[in-house]
Order: structure tokens, then sequence, then C-alpha cells
């Protein structure tokens, strides 16, 4: 399995970004994909995360801003970045997890927040 993260890059306070990830190879149609990110200096945290069927699980500190979403047609999970804020600068990672293979990560993308 394969994960190609890319739409990183310098946004300004408050702007938006869409992260994209696709993710090919064989895969377990019961799986979780999700997005984790790593602050200079600090460890991967989870971002968002969900499931084939829909559930959908954000950190507290996203809740509200940011939003995941999956289009298992073409094997990619999104996430759509609203009122960007300093603290939210980080490498981005995709994640797809299944019970039989744990987690495979993609390479990050870079999202930094700055005026």
């Amino acid at each position: 399995v394969q994960l190609q993260a890319c739409g990183g890059g310098l946004v300004q306070p408050g702007g938006s970004r869409r992260l994209s990830c696709a993710v090919s190879g064989s895969i377990d149609r019961f799986n979780v994909m999700g997005w984790y990110r790593q602050a200079p200096e600090s460890q991967r945290e989870l971002v968002a995360e969900m499931t084939g069927a829909g559930s959908r699980n954000y950190a507290d500190s996203v809740k509200g801003r940011f939003t995941i979403s999956r289009d298992d047609a073409y094997n990619t999970v999104y996430l759509q970045m609203n009122s960007l804020k300093p603290d939210d600068t980080a490498v981005y990672y995709c994640d797809l997890y299944t019970a039989y293979s744990g987690s495979s990560w993609g390479q990050g993308t870079l999202v930094t927040v700055s005026s």
C-alpha cells in the first residue's frame, strides 16, 4: 500500500487549505483513513479520521474548522482546513489503518500558517 499526500503550502491565518491523499495498492475495505500532524519538537497527533461507514472523529483543536471526507471510488481521503491558525503549522500525514495490517503512512505534506 502506498499513500501520496499533497496540498500543503503557505497560507495566511484565517485562510483555507485542502489536503488530499491518494491510496494505491490492495486495500482492505474495512479501514479507517485519517490525517495526523507533527509540529516541530512535538509528537505526531491525530487530526481527523473517518471509517468506511462514514463515522468521523476529530481532535478538539480542529473541531468546527476542519472536515475530513473520503471518496472510496478513488481511494482518496481529503482534509478541508478552514480558519487556519499559526498553531496548525505542521507536517500533515495521511494514514490508512486496517485491523490486519495496522497503519500505513504517506510521506507528509507541510502546511505553514503565517502572515
